[in-house]
C-alpha cells in the first residue's frame, strides 16, 4: 500500500493552534506524509493547490473556516479535467463560525476532523459557480444576500474572536430596527420572482453567518442550488416573532420564505447587489449562479446529512 500524500492548506490566522500541531504529528506518526503550508495574502491557497497538484498530492486539507475551504475549493475547480484528476478535499475546522462544518457533522477536534479524512472514501461533490460579467468565483457553502450578509461582512473581527458566533447574533441585534429590502429579480428554470427581501440564501451547504439556516434542506450532491428568498416582514411581524418564540427559526423562516430547487439562477439587480460567498464579499447587478455537480471530491462524516447518498469506509 503506497504511503498517502497529503498537503495541510493552513490559514495564517490558526498557525499557531497546539492542537492541530499535535494532530499533524499524530497523523505523521501514522504514516501520513503531510506537508504544510500557511497562507498570508491573497492568492496563497491557489498557489498552493497548484503547488500540491505539481507535487502529486493525494489530498489537500483546508485548515480554517468557510472562507478557507472556498478558497481551496476554488482552486482546485478552477483546474481543468473532472474531479477524479484532482486530489480530493478535506476540512479541518478553524474558523470562527465553521458554518459548512457544523451541518456536515464534521468534529471540532483537528485530529478527529483528519481521522475522517483518512478513513472515509471521498465522495463527490458540486460546488456553486458565480459569474459577474467576465469574473468567475466559486462558492462551496453559501452565498448570501441581504441582512444576512450585512450581519456577516460587518462582524468585528475582535468580537468574533471573543464572542466566536454569538458575535453575528449580537450584531444582527443591532441591526433590526434598520432592515430595508433589497430589490432584484429571480429567473431559473420555471421559476421567476420580482420584489423586495430582507434575506437570501443560495445554498450548496445550509447555514451561513454563525448558524443562519437559511437553505435547510441543501445537499452536496443533489445537483441542485437552494434559493431561499426572504421577504420584508411587515404584518407579519407578530406572527414570525411568535413562530420563533414557540417553534424556532427555521419553522418562522417556513412560514414567510420563498423556496425552490434549481440547477441554475440568474439574479438582476437595479442598483449593485453584494453577495457574500463564503466570506467573499462580490458587487454587481447581474449574477449567473450555477450548481455544477460533482466538481470535487470530499471526505465527509459517513452520517453527514448533506449528502443524499452516505459514504463508507474505504
Amino acid at each position: 500500500m503506497s504511503t498517502p500524500r497529503w498537503r495541510l492548506i493552513l490559514n495564517g490566522k490558526s498557525a499557531g493552534d497546539d492542537d492541530l500541531r499535535e494532530a499533524v504529528a499524530a497523523l505523521r506518526d501514522r504514516g501520513v506524509e503531510l506537508g504544510v503550508r500557511v497562507t498570508w495574502e491573497d492568492g496563497d491557497a491557489e498557489r498552493y493547490v497548484t503547488e500540491a497538484i505539481v507535487d502529486g498530492i493525494d489530498t489537500v486539507v483546508a485548515a480554517g473556516g468557510d472562507g478557507t475551504l472556498s478558497e481551496v475549493a476554488a482552486a482546485l475547480a478552477s483546474r481543468e479535467g473532472g474531479a477524479d484528476a484532482l486530489p480530493s478535499l478535506a476540512l479541518v475546522p478553524m474558523g470562527t463560525a465553521n458554518d459548512f462544518a457544523t451541518a456536515a457533522c464534521l468534529p471540532d477536534s483537528p485530529l478527529r476532523a483528519l481521522d475522517i479524512a483518512l478513513q472515509s472514501a471521498a465522495v463527490p461533490i458540486d460546488l456553486l459557480r458565480i459569474e459577474t460579467g467576465n469574473d468567475v468565483h466559486w462558492c462551496a457553502n453559501l452565498a448570501s444576500g441581504g441582512f444576512g450578509t450585512k450581519i456577516t461582512v460587518e462582524t468585528n473581527e475582535g468580537l468574533k474572536k471573543m464572542l466566536g458566533g454569538l458575535a453575528y447574533v449580537l450584531t444582527g441585534l443591532s441591526k433590526l430596527g434598520r432592515i430595508e429590502p433589497v430589490e432584484a429579480s429571480f429567473r431559473g428554470p420555471g421559476f421567476e420572482w420580482r420584489g423586495g427581501f430582507i434575506a437570501l440564501g443560495i445554498g450548496n451547504g445550509r447555514q451561513a453567518g454563525g448558524g443562519q439556516a437559511l437553505c435547510p434542506e441543501a445537499l452536496l450532491d443533489d445537483g441542485l442550488l437552494d434559493l431561499t428568498l426572504v421577504p420584508p416582514l411587515e404584518g407579519e411581524v407578530a406572527a414570525t416573532l411568535g413562530t420563533v418564540l414557540s417553534e424556532g427559526k427555521e419553522a418562522a423562516l417556513d412560514r414567510i420564505a420563498t423556496r425552490v430547487r434549481l440547477p441554475w439562477v440568474e439574479i438582476e439587480a437595479p442598483v449593485p447587489l453584494t453577495l457574500n460567498l463564503d466570506g467573499e464579499p462580490v458587487e454587481a447587478t447581474r449574477f449567473r449562479i450555477d450548481c455544477v455537480a460533482r466538481r470535487v471530491r470530499m471526505h465527509l462524516p459517513p452520517e453527514c446529512p448533506l449528502l443524499s447518498q452516505r459514504s463508507v469506509a474505504p
